[in-house]
């Protein structure tokens, strides 16, 4: 599925936009150590970490994009991060289950 339909379907705020990508997996975590040995290339990673280790978690392992939930914020500098390793980065209001439940519910 595209992350463009995501986005729109979930009604997700970009914080640093990218090309709309193929997702084929969804992973939900906050302990960095385990999301580097379990998000894959291509997955959406939800989290309410914000950090720059998230960024760079997410270059490292090729996530597709990432979900902030429950109105996480990026700091500044964590955003220039982003847009520098190509990482997308959005945010939503609901919490992570809300987020996973609504992704899990779009039609391929």
């Amino acid at each position: 599925m595209k992350t463009e339909t995501a986005v729109e379907k979930l009604g997700l705020r970009e914080i640093v936009p990218g090309a709309s990508a193929e997702y084929d997996g969804v992973y939900a975590g906050d302990f960095l150590s385990r999301a580097m040995s379990r998000v894959t290339e291509g997955d959406l990673w939800v989290t309410i970490m914000s950090n720059v280790n998230v960024i760079a978690v997410a270059s490292l392992t090729d996530a597709a994009a990432v979900i902030l939930a429950e109105s996480v914020e990026m700091a500044p500098d964590v955003v220039e991060t982003a847009r520098a390793k190509g990482v997308a980065v959005y945010s939503s209001d609901k919490t992570v289950y809300e987020i996973c439940v609504a992704l899990g519910e779009i039609e391929p």
